[in-house]
């Protein structure tokens, strides 16, 4: 009576060209999806690179303050025979003529 795989075949082939391009949407849909999980990716391990790269500055920081205090700076001198000053500083004043 009515012959199903003709009538299909048929429908196809006369579409042909929409499944085609129904085909070439879902492989961009499918490599979209895929970049965009390796951009999240890269994206997470930058933050974590971010993250540390804050902590080592923070910590260099930290340690530049502790070292450029008077008195550590004092002690990291005596060995070379500085020592702080106990005076109060003088005032050289010059004449101009």
């Amino acid at each position: 009576m009515f012959d199903i795989g003709s009538w299909t075949s048929r429908i196809v082939l006369n579409n042909l060209a929409f499944v085609l391009f129904l085909g070439f949407l879902g492989t961009i849909y499918i490599a979209n999806g895929h970049l965009a999980e390796r951009n999240v990716r890269q994206i997470q391990l930058l933050q974590k690179e971010l993250k540390e790269m804050r902590w080592y500055y923070m910590s260099l920081v930290a340690d530049n303050m502790y070292n450029a205090k008077r008195s550590e700076v004092g002690r990291r001198v005596r060995d070379n025979g500085l020592r702080h000053s106990t005076e109060a500083p003088k005032r050289v004043i010059v004449k101009e003529d």
